[in-house]
């Protein structure tokens, strides 16, 4: 229980970083990549308040995957 807590606090702050943590580097390491994408494509194309959005998205799912990977 309290690994699943760590790991979904750590893929909030840094998405993918629970999912490696929990053992799954390939899953981390793509959910990485897709918010520095997301964020950076963000950052070009939409509103600043918009950025906030995508990346707040992003990091609740990995936060979620992450807890429930580590829960398994």
């Amino acid at each position: 229980m309290i690994k699943a807590i760590i790991c979904a606090i750590l893929s909030f702050i840094i998405p993918g970083l629970g999912q490696v943590v929990a053992g799954d580097l390939k899953k981390g390491i793509i959910l990485f990549v897709l918010a520095l994408i997301m964020g950076f494509l963000a950052a070009i194309v939409f509103k600043q308040w918009l950025v906030g959005i995508i990346n707040l998205l992003i990091s609740i799912y990995a936060a979620y995957d992450a807890y429930v990977m580590a829960s398994e």
